[in-house]
């Protein structure tokens, strides 16, 4: 078989499709669902919340 510059752009193409739905498969698991909601109230925190937890505000 002879290489072929547009074989290894299929390939690419395919390996990037299977990551992208791996990692939205991964994303969308409901075990995950706690974290991302915790991450994702992050910038509404008090300042006064992260300082005592080692924080730092400058």
């Amino acid at each position: 078989m002879e290489f072929d510059l547009n074989l290894l752009r299929s390939a690419v193409t395919v390996l990037s499709f299977a990551l992208f739905v791996g990692i939205m498969t991964w994303t969308f698991q409901r075990k995950h669902r706690e974290a991302f909601d915790e991450a994702a109230g992050l910038p509404f925190m008090d300042d006064s919340l992260t300082s005592a937890q080692g924080g730092k505000h400058e």
